[in-house]
């Protein structure tokens, strides 16, 4: 979220303090300077995220020295380096709502709503709402870092359950990358026909 957050603020500041104007007046193709900001900033957030992820793995090795954290399998390094796409794909997603709604409380408010919330209480929706749940992009992110787990390194009722997307893995990523995609291109269309 902190992320996510961080990349809204990335471009609805630009709007909010004007900055905006001068960026497409150096540079007069949008669609380009839109697409070399979000580039930074989800390269950044890809690295934060990898940061974060590894970092974790050997600070719970500190602390509990004695746990088998070896990273073997196909699904653990999905899980911990996979962290770092999600990450970036997030902030595309940000980007893309800071460009569509810019202004900073309303871009924040809508993403954290959405993620916090929307998402989960999809759920509560009479007979469809578990199948349109398994549908929700962020519902995929989770499927793609926490699905398919290997049954013979742990206890399927070790740690929280499975993820049940509607795709396997690899197929929730790109499922999410999509989705990722298509808002960035809303959001550059937008962009390029309304005033800066």
């Amino acid at each position: 979220m902190i992320v996510m957050v961080m990349a809204a603020l990335a471009i609805t500041t630009e709007y909010r303090f004007g900055t905006i104007r001068a960026t497409f007046q150096a540079i007069p193709n949008r669609t380009a300077t839109l697409l070399a900001k979000t580039g930074v900033v989800a390269v950044f957030a890809g690295l934060i995220g990898e940061v974060v992820a590894f970092a974790s793995v050997a600070i719970t090795k500190l602390i509990q020295s004695n746990a088998d954290l070896s990273i073997n399998t196909a699904f653990e390094w999905r899980a911990v380096a996979g962290l770092g796409l999600i990450y970036g794909l997030a902030a595309v997603i940000a980007i893309a709502v800071g460009t569509l709604i810019r202004h900073s409380a309303g871009a924040v408010s809508l993403l954290l709503i959405y993620v916090l919330l929307v998402e989960s209480l999809v759920a509560l929706i009479p007979n469809v709402g578990d199948d349109i749940q398994k549908w929700m992009p962020f519902q995929m992110a989770n499927m793609f870092l926490a699905g398919d787990p290997d049954p013979s390194m742990r206890a399927i009722t070790d740690g929280p359950p499975p993820p049940t997307a509607g795709l396997g893995p690899w197929g929730a990523l790109a499922y999410f990358a999509g989705f990722a995609v298509v808002m960035l291109a809303i959001a550059i269309t937008t962009a390029n026909k309304r005033d800066a």
